[in-house]
């Protein structure tokens, strides 16, 4: 059995080194992508991905890694797609298995203003070439068979938003695989090793401080902490439009496979979604309070799980095996914050990402890359730089983000 056990670190450790010419804060998939694209993209492989825990242990580790690109704004859904292509071809690039499951997208509506938002996603999806069509309860019945259609629930299903791209794939994975592949081209990741301060000078970033004591000199460094996002952002002294809410979800007992497409209801603030394990995964709505704590709670889970019930009557007596907290950065336009800061050089943005932030891994670290590398603003995340705040630029994508997902 000895034999059957891998010898090597996946990734090796690293000392410390007193200079950088790029330190990434936060080894989730948003930093370990930039860093794989720096050095692919653009040969700048003198980069260190800091993190004050373990690999891939916050957001990218309790996300429930549903992938779509059924979005509402044009920038939005013009992001979101190149994403899900970058995904699509991702195991191949990082030569590691990724256990994509492109099984589609039913967003159900229960109302006539759920109806009509979702024939106006479906009808801007359709104009920027994503595959999204509007579906009824004769085939939402054919391609959900669990799911009572009936009129007996208090909000029946009206009508759907189908996305046969849309689906899932193994988040631990994702971030392994991009973790390996910026290793070999020379990046390093330095896990438990938490940032505390960011040195500024004459408005220009010249490095970070850890809790260690080290004195960390870069000419770049990038924000990649999700829900820490904004206590990281001050200590460069920038003020970011973010507030930190709780995101909860949960997993039951496997069961043989019954549902192959991911379901979501933004009326009752739920989806579900099977494994390949049999597992459901099921999710609502971030809480409606602001708040770092990654503490679980019985209310939520009632609510996820009576809504789930509704969805699908014959789940009432599955158990439920665990529950976990992630902690979602949210912007008043429910869209990122990408880029660089006016008056401050060197400091890069990848942030305010909420509930989505997993389904734009790979397209944010490429991006983000392609700024650093070029010193030019890509187009594609030009519109959601900091300044809209304050241009009255805003991309309100709440109407694809209703459910947290």
């Amino acid at each position: 059995m000895r034999g059957l056990f891998r010898k090597e670190r996946m990734w090796p450790k690293h000392e410390l080194k007193p200079r950088y010419d790029v330190v990434i804060i936060g080894a989730g998939v948003h930093g370990l992508s930039t860093a794989y694209y720096l050095a692919k993209n653009h040969g700048i492989t003198n980069v260190a991905v800091l993190d004050k825990v373990y690999l891939g242990g916050g957001n990218s580790g309790r996300n429930t890694a549903i992938l779509r690109a059924n979005y509402m704004t044009p920038e939005g859904i013009r992001f979101y797609s190149e994403s899900l292509r970058l995904y699509e071809g991702l195991s191949k690039e990082l030569d590691y298995n990724l256990l994509m499951a492109q099984v589609g997208h039913i967003s159900l509506a229960h109302t006539d203003s759920a109806v009509n938002g979702i024939w106006r996603r479906a009808e801007v999806n359709k104009a920027m070439g994503v595959d999204s069509r509007m579906i009824y309860p004769d085939e939402i019945k054919e391609k959900i068979p669990a799911l009572d259609m009936s009129q007996r629930p208090r909000y029946p299903i009206k009508a759907g938003l189908y996305h046969p791209p849309g689906g899932m794939i193994r988040h631990n994975a994702v971030v392994w695989g991009y973790a390996r592949a910026a290793e070999r081209y020379g990046a390093e990741i330095h896990t438990r090793t938490e940032v505390t301060g960011i040195d500024v000078k004459e408005g220009q970033v010249e490095g970070v401080r850890t809790a260690a004591g080290e004195v960390i000199r870069a000419g770049v460094v990038v924000n990649s902490t999700a829900g820490y996002c904004s206590t990281v952002a001050k200590m460069a002294g920038v003020d970011l439009p973010v507030v930190t809410h709780p995101l909860q979800a949960c997993v039951t007992e496997p069961l043989k496979p019954f549902l192959d497409v991911v379901t979501v209801s933004a009326n009752l603030h739920v989806y579900v979604y099977q494994t390949d394990r049999g597992e459901l995964v099921l999710g609502s709505e971030i809480d409606p309070y602001s708040s770092y704590a990654q503490v679980s709670t019985l209310e939520t889970l009632e609510s996820i799980v009576g809504h789930a019930i509704e969805l699908f009557p014959s789940l009432k007596n599955v158990r439920i095996l665990r529950q976990w907290t992630g902690i979602c950065d949210m912007t008043p336009d429910y869209s990122p914050i990408m880029g660089d800061v006016d008056g401050l050089k060197g400091f890069v943005l990848d942030v305010g990402w909420g509930t989505y932030g997993f389904k734009a891994g790979p397209v944010s670290g490429k991006r983000i890359a392609e700024f650093i590398g070029t010193g030019k603003m890509p187009d594609l995340i030009a519109p959601f730089r900091l300044s809209r705040f304050y241009d009255r630029a805003l991309v309100s994508e709440r109407g694809a983000a209703a459910v947290s997902h």
